[in-house]
């Protein structure tokens, strides 16, 4: 079992509170970060794969549950991947999830999976750190928020080739029990699914970020049901309709907001809410405060986890249909690389 003193026992129930760095606690050096992303994700999506893009994404955290037993550690569903944190003695057991899902990916849904995997020292050696809170979502699904720019400097390493898991040979497909893409599109209620990414600049002034996270998180809290992409009335499940409380309980256990490095969000808004958000994005990337990218579609698609033996604990992962995550960090980084011609030119 994992050394759950080493991370936060506490569990927010108001996700404003995850917005105060305050609340964040280091995990140890000895505590291993993975990472895995899915390589050209968004060609992948824009032929239409956007599913098999999310259930490799996704892969890892069930794989990784699976095979040590419990799910009580630190993760994040990205879109086009995840990261996790486990302590040092998980180190066989990480590698080895990495490395299956990795040959799954390849071999059966035909999709390269980069895998990687680094301490908390090695990141905090390079200037950035790690620290954990918990976010409760409902009262059976609790979500790790992470923040220090340690999983955003780790990401960039591993794209970059260091700190990767090579795959091994495939064998066998490695055990995803529980995770399931079995719903159908979610329809905009209110106009457009935004899948927004919002990063900081500068992790040394937390306090700046989460003075700006508050305000854009009030903008779209102003909307009814706080522009949460499952609100409106049941779900369709690919065969049947499910109940208004089977619904209600899923929509509960969803991650339509976190923390990862930065504010990672899929919304279903008004466009003129989303043209207002962004006007205050752009002039927060003018300060050079933030980095931004967002992305509009029509429908939200969701991948599930169910762990074995705790269906009450089922978990909900969100992405835009229209590429989400995958293409809202792809204006962010050509959002980042303009600012930084635009500075240079003045």
């Amino acid at each position: 079992m994992i050394n759950s003193h080493a991370e936060p026992r506490r569990a927010y129930a108001e996700f404003s509170l995850v917005l105060d760095p305050d609340v964040y606690e280091p995990l140890p050096d000895d505590w291993l970060i993975g990472i895995t992303d899915v390589v050209s994700s968004t060609a992948a999506i824009r032929s239409g794969r956007y599913e098999d893009v999310n259930y490799a994404g996704a892969s890892i955290i069930a794989a990784l549950g699976n095979a040590w037993g419990s799910f009580d550690f630190p993760f994040v569903f990205r879109g086009d991947g995840a990261a996790f944190a486990l302590p040092a003695n998980g180190i066989m057991a990480a590698t080895s999830a990495l490395r299956d899902v990795a040959g799954f990916a390849k071999a059966e849904l035909h999709l390269d999976l980069r895998v990687g995997l680094v301490t908390v020292g090695e990141i905090r050696a390079n200037g950035r750190d790690v620290r954990i809170a918990r976010y409760a979502a409902s009262e059976s699904a609790t979500y790790a928020m992470f923040a220090g720019g340690g999983i955003k400097w780790a990401e960039q390493q591993i794209k970059n080739g260091r700190f990767l898991v090579k795959p091994g040979r495939y064998a066998m497909k490695p055990d995803l029990t529980g995770l399931s893409c079995d719903w159908a599109p979610f329809p905009s209620q209110r106009g457009e699914i935004l899948s927004l990414l919002v990063e900081p600049r500068d992790h040394t002034r937390p306090e700046v970020f989460a003075a700006l996270a508050r305000r854009l998180l009030a903008a779209f809290d102003a909307a009814p049901c706080r522009s949460h992409p499952l609100s409106g009335g049941t779900g369709m499940a690919r065969e049947k309709q499910v109940s208004a409380k089977r619904w209600s309980e899923v929509a509960s256990n969803s991650d339509f907001r976190k923390f990862d490095d930065g504010l990672r969000l899929t919304l279903d808004c008004a466009p003129d809410q989303i043209d207002s958000v962004e006007a205050m994005l752009v002039a927060a990337r003018a300060r050079g405060e933030i980095d931004f990218g967002l992305h509009r579609q029509s429908h939200a698609l969701m991948t599930c986890l169910v762990p074995s033996g705790r269906p009450d604990s089922h978990l909900h992962f969100l992405d835009g249909m229209g590429g989400g995550y995958a293409k809202a960090a792809e204006m962010m980084e050509e959002g980042a690389l303009e600012e930084v011609v635009r500075q240079r030119a003045l």
